[in-house]
């Protein structure tokens, strides 16, 4: 019986081993394929700000954007006419094509006089005549400013209304800012051409009414033998006798005025007149101009104006004969 029970338990031993075999499965090899999606970035513009450039349709109108804000605060510090400064700094710098306002910075043609500073040498009035250089062309306004503030002979103009700029046209001639007897004219003519009495209207916060007949009436003639108190300053050559010849009063009249004894003169004084204006500004003076084509060259335009290349030069303060097509030349 003992015997039995071994053999049973043997044999369910057996059976549950059998049945306990391990069952070996063989998973099916997965491949991954990894996938990258790309993405692509936004593009950011860059949006620098691109400068704007102005365009002008003349050398004048250029000029007058680039000095104007300069001339209208001279205004306020110096009671000059903005008008006056801007029309003086077209007409003397050639629109700041002229070689003492590139060369020198020098927009108005002051000469040297009592000048220390940099200077540079030009034919003017005479050959290679002397006159200032700046650094900077605002520094040559504000020179413009201190030279007609601070000497005797333009004191009167400061008593006239600030923005009466056809009495300082006539006023500046009168006191021997310059030669050409046709000077208040083309000032005059610059200020009504390109409104430049508006600057002094912004500077002093008026506006003025301007009717048409206004505009066509560039200036009114300067009557004749009409007596102007003025400055001369002694120049090389000047004698009493020439002096009473060039303003209309008698040697007697200039020694009398500016207590002198005798009539020797030194360069450089400063001498009271009381004289006359001999010759009327009767013709009313455009400013004619002439922009260059291409092919153009100062003969050819000389010819077609009736006039010399001498002269365009001369008027336009050019150096050389080189043109650019678009420049602008004064004609007359």
């Amino acid at each position: 019986m003992r015997k039995l029970w071994v053999v049973l338990f043997v044999a369910l031993s057996l059976y549950n081993c059998k049945s306990r075999k391990a069952v070996t499965v063989k998973r099916p090899t997965r491949t991954t394929e990894r996938v990258v999606i790309k993405t692509e970035e936004p593009k950011i513009e860059k949006t620098a700000e691109t400068p704007v450039v102005k365009t002008y349709a003349s050398a004048v109108e250029q000029y007058i954007d680039t000095y104007k804000e300069v001339a209208k605060n001279e205004m306020r510090l110096y009671k000059i006419p903005a008008s006056i400064t801007m029309a003086q700094g077209i007409l003397e710098s050639g629109s700041g094509k002229g070689r003492l306002s590139i060369e020198a910075n020098n927009h108005f043609g002051i000469k040297c006089h009592d000048w220390t500073g940099a200077r540079i040498y030009h034919d003017d009035d005479r050959d290679q005549e002397c006159f200032r250089k700046y650094v900077d062309a605002k520094y040559s306004y504000r020179d413009h400013s201190l030279f007609l503030s601070e000497r005797r002979r333009y004191s009167g103009l400061f008593d006239l209304k600030p923005d009466d700029y056809k009495g300082w046209a006539k006023g500046l001639k009168a006191a021997g800012y310059a030669t050409d007897r046709k000077y208040p004219t083309k000032l005059i003519a610059l200020i009504e051409r390109y409104e430049l009495y508006k600057f002094d209207d912004e500077v002093l916060g008026t506006k003025r009414k301007r009717k048409e007949e206004d505009l066509q009436d560039i200036i009114e003639p300067i009557p004749s033998n009409t007596q102007v108190a003025s400055i001369h300053i002694v120049e090389k050559g000047d004698t009493m006798y020439s002096l009473s010849k060039k303003y209309g009063v008698t040697v007697d009249d200039i020694k009398k005025l500016n207590s002198l004894s005798g009539t020797s003169l030194s360069i450089g004084q400063e001498l009271k007149i009381n004289g006359v204006i001999e010759e009327a500004v009767q013709q009313v003076v455009t400013v004619q101009t002439y922009y260059v084509e291409r092919g153009d060259t100062l003969y050819s335009i000389s010819k077609k104006h009736n006039t010399t290349v001498e002269a365009l030069k001369s008027l336009n303060k050019l150096v050389g004969n080189e043109l650019s097509i678009g420049q602008e030349l004064r004609i007359k």
